[in-house]
């Protein structure tokens, strides 16, 4: 199972420097190079000796409880990877870089039509592995199923439309009132002092520099090769102090929980994260509970005004902080604010939805696209970088990976609201800028159990009861209306 773990990291190195050091050129020979580490790792991961041992392994009465889960686990990756011949993971692996930088090209001519035809040949792998994994009503189902397990479209349909039900009437008595001016944000801030203020808040929250680094990427990720080795990346604006801050929180909480996880368990189910919605509730915790709230400003804000004295020194903390959660239509995802994010979400997993069912084309998902941004957020891009090329997911083929934003920031919310009956005067403590406490509670209830249980029952072990939509509600509604005045 290590040496399985060693060619994905391999892969996974190659992959990180496509996205922050290879020069153009190296495209073609660097699709190759991924795809034979894919195939190799495939071939180990269903070669019949390791499902032999597997098997016999799952049958032993003498294993720990830690031994039986990696077992029964990998047993259950085993029989699902088996499913797919090594051919096709080769000519996907092959599809995702060539599709990866036909959006790269595609993103420098702001065209989605450059794009399109590689998307097409995407999509077309995509309902292959789906029809490969197998499914009961949908073929996303079965795509859905690697990010989040027992994730389906008749689980999360009821989901985003609880959103649509709630969240608007929300919104509405935001717009009814006076909006939140958020132009000391939108000033000069140079490159290199933004960079320092993040780096200094990455190490605060304890993210560890010797087992990780930040660099600059066109879109933000986070990539770990194992425990002591998780790497970060963001962008910056020199007039939007938020693009890379929230990047850069935001990606520190995913390289926390990889760094959290347990290392003697590198390679094996026990090693790597619980599902992408668990690992997104980590990344939202600190961004959205944590670093968008009024307490991490009070001890972060003076610094920030030494730093910046001339764009900050007649600006008031209140306003900083109201400008941070300023609430309003707009067309990038990442950059949204934490109640319009989720639409975002929303108009992702139905074009994906779309798309799979085969009732819209690869080249027609730009309009779709474009049409559901005016339905449900009143706006319309105006070109495709603003629009369907803003996100890198669909070329790696991440379908099914985009609702596990809006699942992770729901969790976030409960996980946090436990955390503050569990610790001691934790608003006060990240009032000072202390952070130990909150990444040790983490640490403990979330990061160390690998995926030794489903989101759910992880969520219900730490909390007392699965995922439950009214906290993220409650949580918004309170404050939000404190900042708008309802």
């Amino acid at each position: 199972m290590q040496q399985i773990a060693d060619f994905q990291h391999a892969a996974a190195m190659l992959e990180w420097d496509q996205e922050v050091y290879m020069p153009k050129r190296g495209a073609q020979q660097r699709a190759r190079q991924l795809s034979t580490l894919a195939t190799a790792a495939h071939e180990l991961a269903t070669s019949s000796q390791l499902g032999q041992l597997l098997q016999d392994l799952a049958g032993q009465g003498s294993l720990t409880p830690t031994e039986k889960s990696n077992v029964l686990l990998s047993l259950e990756d085993y029989n699902k990877h088996s499913k797919l011949p090594s051919s096709f993971v080769s000519k996907l692996s092959m599809q995702t870089s060539v599709c990866y930088n036909a959006w790269l090209e595609a993103r420098n001519s702001n065209d989605f039509k450059v794009f399109a035809p590689h998307l097409a040949d995407m999509v077309a792998l995509k309902l292959q592995q789906a029809q490969y994994f197998g499914y009961e009503q949908h073929p996303y189902d079965a795509l859905l199923n690697e990010y989040e397990k027992g994730a389906t479209v008749q689980m999360l349909d009821p989901i985003f439309q609880g959103l649509k039900e709630q969240l608007p009437a929300l919104l509405q008595q935001i717009v009814a009132k006076p909006q939140v001016d958020n132009q000391c944000l939108l000033q000069h801030f140079p490159k290199q002092q933004q960079w320092d203020f993040s780096i200094q808040v990455l190490q605060d929250m304890g993210y560890d520099f010797e087992a990780g680094r930040q660099d600059y990427a066109a879109h933000p990720f986070t990539t770990s090769f194992g425990s002591q080795d998780v790497r970060i990346t963001t962008r910056v604006d020199e007039h939007d102090f938020a693009s890379l801050f929230w990047s850069t929180v935001h990606e520190g909480g995913h390289a926390l929980y990889e760094q959290g996880l347990p290392a003697e368990q590198y390679g094996l189910p026990l090693g790597v994260a619980t599902s992408l919605g668990i690992h997104e509730s980590q990344s939202r915790l600190w961004e959205n509970n944590i670093a968008r709230g009024l307490n991490f400003w009070k001890h972060y804000f003076p610094k920030l005004q030494q730093i910046f004295p001339k764009q900050l020194g007649d600006c008031s903390l209140q306003q900083f902080y109201n400008a941070l959660n300023k609430v309003a239509p707009s067309f990038i995802r990442t950059e949204a604010d934490e109640l319009t994010y989720h639409f975002h979400v929303m108009i992702r997993y139905e074009v994906e939805k779309a798309i799979l069912s085969q009732s819209v084309a690869a080249s027609d998902m730009q309009q779709l696209w474009n049409d559901s941004y005016s339905k449900y957020l009143g706006i319309r891009p105006e070109h495709d970088n603003q629009g369907i090329l803003q996100d890198v997911h669909w070329s790696h083929g991440s379908f099914g990976y985009f609702p596990t934003y809006s699942l992770g920031s729901f969790y976030a919310v409960q996980l946090i609201n436990q955390a503050r009956l569990d610790i001691n005067n934790l608003d006060e403590q990240v009032e000072s800028g202390t952070f130990g406490a909150l990444k040790t509670w983490l640490q403990q209830n979330v990061h160390q159990y690998g995926r030794q249980y489903t989101s759910n029952e992880l969520c219900k072990r730490i909390t007392g009861s699965p995922l439950d939509v009214t906290h993220f509600i409650r949580y918004a509604t309170d404050k939000y209306g404190a900042i708008y005045n309802f």
